[in-house]
């Protein structure tokens, strides 16, 4: 089972930039390779929405078509960590932003192919 946390949430104004990091615990797991990270993000009284993810051991990445081209996820296998960089940061992308994690996944955009979430982060965007 591995452990998902997300950190790096806050205030931002509109057209700034933020990160946000998850780290993935492996506990009783010796590698991340065979694992999915994907990001979502939650307003209230809404769905999760699929923002982007991408198989740990692997090139491609997918988006979400409300964040192409402002976004880009990354990791660095060295620390575990997943990354969410978030340009030109609109009022709409306010949300709590969750990672979450799945062995054998896909890289998919459906929050039901993921097993592992962790806590959500909140990122405002305001004036």
């Amino acid at each position: 089972q591995v452990q998902v946390a997300e950190s790096g949430g806050g205030q931002v104004q509109p057209g700034g930039s933020l990160t946000l990091s998850c780290v993935l615990s492996l506990s009783g797991i010796s590698t991340l390779s065979n694992y999915a990270v994907g990001w979502f993000r939650q307003v209230p009284g809404a769905e999760r929405e699929f923002v982007a993810a991408f198989k740990w051991g692997g090139a491609a990445k997918r988006y979400g078509d409300s964040v192409k081209g402002r976004f880009t996820i990354s990791r660095d296998t060295s620390k575990n960590a997943a990354y969410l960089q978030m340009n030109s940061l609109e009022p709409e992308d306010t949300a709590v932003y969750y990672c979450a994690a799945e062995k054998w996944g896909g890289g998919s955009p459906y929050e039901r192919d993921y097993g592992s979430w962790g806590q959500g982060t909140q990122v405002a965007v305001s004036s």
